[in-house]
Formats: C-alpha cells, structure tokens, sequence
C-alpha cells in the first residue's frame, strides 16, 4: 500500500490502531496510533465464526478450524517476514513482539498461525531476510520456522 497520505485514507477503529485504505488498489492495512512496547498485550481477541477450511480473512487454531476474527479490524493486519506482533490463539490475545512506533504498520507473520494456506503469494515486505513465496508452516523448512514465534497449533504440526 501506497505511503502517500495523499493516495491513502485512514480511519482510527480502536485506542491503539487505525485502518488504512488505498484509495487506488482498495488495500488495507492496520497500523499504531500509539507506541506500543515489546511482550505488550495490545488487544484481546475473539472470533466471528469457525470455519472448516481457511480463507484468506482466517487464522487457523486447529486441523479444521479458522476463525474470522474479532474484532474484524484484526484482519488487516498484514504478513510480514519481520512480523512486530503476534496472534496468541490459545490465549486470544495479540502482542507486540518488539517496540512499535506511532504510525508504524502492524504485520504478523503468516505462517505462524497457517498450516497450508488457501491463497499463496509473493511476498513484497522487503525485509532483509524476506522469504518470497508465502504458503504456509507446512511448505518452510524447520530450521526457518524456528526463527518465528509459532501458533501452539503450528508447534505441534512440527513438533518444535
């Protein structure tokens, strides 16, 4: 998504985040209106609905199980390969996995809570240790994975 404010709408949706749309490609992300602090839990979690099979709005907590969050804000939170929070889906809340600045965008990484995802795709994070084609836990080496703090879901899958 464009950084141009110009191009990009936000909308604040909670105390600690707002959304932004590009006004272009209708891209979505979430990102902080406040500084939050590494092992901080942001927010609580729930679901709208489980699913059997993901989607790409889902978080997966079991083999069939998907879950549409709530609050849906959460869903725009988009992958990163250096994510700076992370879905707990055992105990239902988000952290910060290090210091968020105001302004900064929140991102998870994927494959911490997806086994096989249902929409694979390029990643363009740009990071420096970007993995490029993201799918899911079950299609990254073990010796990537352990780099990631991983869903308990994604843990057993591996057995890590």
């Amino acid at each position: 998504m464009s950084k141009n404010k110009a191009s990009t709408q936000y909308s604040i949706v909670s105390p600690f985040a707002e959304v932004g749309e590009c006004l272009i490609t209708q891209n979505k992300l979430l990102r902080a209106t406040v500084e939050l602090e590494k092992g901080q839990v942001i927010t609580d979690f729930g679901h709208q609905e489980i699913l059997p099979q993901p989607n790409y709005l889902t978080v997966q907590i079991g083999e069939r199980e998907h879950i549409m969050l709530s609050p849906e804000f959460l869903q725009y939170i988009n992958h990163g390969c250096e994510p700076n929070v992370f879905f707990d889906t055992e105990k239902l809340t988000l952290s910060a996995l290090k210091k968020i600045e105001i302004g900064e965008e929140l991102k998870f990484f994927y494959p911490s809570t997806e086994w096989s995802m249902e929409r694979a795709f390029r990643c363009n994070c740009q990071s420096k240790n970007c993995l490029g084609y993201i799918q899911g836990a079950a299609h990254l080496p073990l010796d990537v994975l352990t780099h990631y703090r991983l869903s308990s879901f994604i843990r057993r899958k591996v057995a890590v």
